[in-house]
């Protein structure tokens, strides 16, 4: 059977098995796990493995599992790689398969990178005589909360006898039948601080006798944004967000205290050196003109996505060479983080955005509201397994 006959049984294959791909999703969906507690997702994700009667490795790097399908053809060791952790939201849409576990939901599609990863391996397993090396499947744990999965499974060895590594985000601010890949840089890298004020607290009628840690706070935010506006160099690319901002115990009462936490991003390496220094220097700086002290640490945590070329071009022909794609580009980074970055410190690969967005209804990624368009799952499937074929035949 020739390559281009054997590739369109192949998504023919996927096609036929959408049905069950959603079924796959929704039930992950209804049981979400938070990062580092997916134990019910591993087991449920081994028993699939076994029913398929392919080889895989449990506790990978804490909950992650790898299966490994060999095919019957010489050719090189390919790794495709899914996450499968939730986020600790609240699930507020009104949907069949809305989340059961209350304050935990699948925001940003894990549930269908591993729904669609479970259903190359079962179409991939049924075309085993005829396919060209190994295909690895990697089922990553905690991408949500650094550290994350990735580096401890990288650690473990999930790499070691792999040639290459693809994988995919689902991904709703692009539109339904797109595939987005860049050939340097996609993703930022994502870094997390946090800073106590530790002012002098009292009644609500003296202000004077108190150093209050409320409005030392609230002018520390501000002035925390004038880093990226007046102090990085407008040619590069930075974010300082705060994300939570916790002081006071009642009306009348003056804070002795505020927690300031958020994330800072970044591309170039030496604007993260940069983002720690200022920040350092911004804190000290208003402390010391409220008569005040503090705390910060700065935890660095996934560095940037940086693709391969030559991958990600595999990636660009994959999409053309796809009915379902109706468009295939290049994009600059977006200030998101994501540990597969980990993978592609290591060995060659690309990571890709298929298109997931709701036609009409689209909720960004971490809402309460987020959804995909369960369509994307066989675009995303066929995309890998058509960049699996075309490192092969390079």
């Amino acid at each position: 059977m020739g390559v281009y006959s054997m590739l369109k049984d192949i998504f023919v294959s996927i096609d036929k098995h959408y049905g069950e791909m959603v079924d796959i999703r929704r039930y992950l969906h209804e049981n979400p796990e938070l990062s580092f507690h997916e134990y019910k997702t591993a087991q449920y994700i081994a028993e699939f493995y076994d029913a398929l009667d392919i080889p895989y490795k449990k506790n990978v790097g804490g909950n992650g599992i790898v299966a490994t399908l060999k095919g019957a053809k010489p050719g090189k060791t390919v790794a495709l790689r899914a996450d499968f952790d939730a986020l600790p939201i609240q699930d507020e849409k009104d949907v069949p398969y809305k989340s059961k576990v209350p304050g935990v939901m699948h925001a940003c599609g894990h549930d269908g990178h591993t729904a669609t990863l479970l259903t190359i391996a079962k179409i991939m397993k049924a075309f085993q005589s005829e396919l060209p090396g190994t295909m690895v499947f990697i089922h990553q744990h905690a991408e949500e909360l650094s550290p994350g999965g990735a580096k401890p499974m990288v650690e473990a060895g999930v790499l070691n006898d792999v040639d290459a590594i693809f994988g995919t985000h689902l991904w709703a601010p692009a539109k339904f039948g797109e595939i987005q890949v860049s050939k340097d840089v996609l993703m930022a890298g994502s870094d997390r601080f946090e800073i106590t004020i530790q002012g002098k607290g009292g009644h609500g009628a003296s202000p004077h006798e108190t150093k209050d840690a409320i409005v030392i706070g609230a002018n520390l935010v501000n002035q925390l944004q004038q880093i990226v506006s007046r102090r990085i160099d407008p040619l590069e690319t930075a974010v300082i967000t705060v994300g939570k901002f916790s002081a006071g115990q009642s009306f009348n009462i003056i804070a002795h205290q505020a927690e300031i936490v958020g994330t800072a991003r970044y591309i170039n390496k030496d604007i993260q050196e940069q983002i720690i220094i200022e920040m350092e220097k911004v804190i000290e700086g208003v402390c010391l003109m409220y008569d005040a002290t503090y705390t910060f640490d700065y935890y660095k945590g996934y560095p940037p996505v940086v693709n391969h070329p030559n991958e990600a071009e595999l990636v660009l022909q994959a999409g053309e060479q796809i009915d379902d794609v109706q468009k295939v580009s290049e994009v600059v980074p977006v200030m998101g983080g994501e540990d597969f970055s980990y993978y592609l410190k290591e060995k060659p690969g690309a990571f890709f955005f298929t298109g997931a967005q709701i036609k009409d209804n689209f909720q960004p990624h971490h809402h309460p509201l987020f959804d995909i368009d369960e369509r994307a799952m066989p675009i995303a499937a066929k995309t890998l397994i058509q960049a699996y074929y075309n490192y092969q035949n390079q």
